[in-house]
């Protein structure tokens, strides 16, 4: 049976051998505890049992496999990738693993630990959506840029990134497998955090499917919408799920058509698109694109 294929589908070898050498760089053994993990490492959630398994593989086989380090000031060593084979290599005793030092900043490292993660099979959807969040937030990344490098479509991102608006209760079950991530867009359609934390339970004790869950997230955001509530200052119009949806769909499909982010907002019955430049090259190049002439 074929493997089934998630994200790039390609390993830390494969990226290490695309990637560009680069001077300084080297082929070292270096000892386990001179090696501490990334603080930006975008992956939470090791699967001990898995880790415990690869332990026993490397205690039989040694690491075949490099880690990505970089050198840090004291003269440690700062993980880019290859947390797991590190983590396993403790748990086995080893003393020391080879590992290919790389200097790199603060960016760069971020960038690869997060494509690295992002090409393994058994990442769960919050560590994805966290390590697309990282890219945008950290890096300042449009997410078509993220999209680029991860190997996943601009809306894609975008739906992953949105899982993180979820309540603990709800990405801890998706963490845990208990939830997919359609079950996890699903839950968005509820407006109410605590309905989301209502929902997300009984869908993994009744075992709703996505079809199901939607249908019922849909059902509370209109009973929310319909509840009285007492008058707050200021307060935002509140919109209508199907309309927020729909909001969203256009944000994407505008954004792919441009190749920038776009911000739609409701506007009465309609809605109001808004395109932000960084640049007056950045203005002219989507004018290019959609075929308007240049005026300036």
């Amino acid at each position: 049976m074929a493997e089934k294929s998630r994200g790039m589908g390609r390993g830390l070898s494969a990226i290490l051998s695309a990637a560009p050498r680069e001077d300084g760089e080297e082929l070292r053994t270096l000892p386990v505890d001179l090696i501490a993990p990334n603080p930006n490492q975008p992956r939470r959630s090791f699967d001990e049992e898995a880790l415990v398994a690869l332990a026993e593989s490397l205690k039989a086989r040694g690491v075949l496999q490099p880690v990505l380090v970089r050198p840090v000031a004291g003269g440690g060593f700062e993980l880019i990738a290859g947390e797991r084979r590190w983590r396993a290599a403790r748990i086995a005793g080893l003393a020391e693993i080879p590992a290919i030092v790389r200097q790199h900043d603060d960016a760069a490292s971020l960038e690869l630990a997060v494509i690295e993660n992002m090409a393994r099979e058994d990442l769960n959807p919050v560590d994805e959506a966290r390590a697309c969040a990282a890219l945008v937030e950290e890096l300042n990344l449009t997410r078509e840029d993220v999209g680029r490098r991860v190997g996943r479509s601009r809306v894609a991102v975008s739906n992953l990134i949105r899982l993180l608006d979820l309540p603990d209760e709800a990405l801890t079950l998706l963490e845990r497998g208990e939830l997919t991530e359609g079950h996890g867009r699903a839950l968005l359609l509820a407006t109410e955090h605590d309905d989301r934390r209502r929902l997300a339970r009984d869908t993994v004790v009744n075992g709703w499917s996505v079809r199901e869950l939607e249908r019922r997230a849909r059902h509370a955001a209109e009973v929310a919408a319909d509840a009285p509530r007492v008058p707050r200052r200021a307060a935002a119009p509140r919109i209508h799920p199907d309309q927020q949806h729909a909001i969203e769909r256009l944000s994407d499909t505008f954004s792919q058509a441009v190749g920038s982010d776009v911000r739609v907002a409701a506007q009465g019955s309609g809605y109001r698109v808004q395109l932000t430049f960084e640049s007056i090259e950045e203005a002219l190049e989507i004018a290019r694109r959609l075929g308007v002439e240049a005026v300036l």
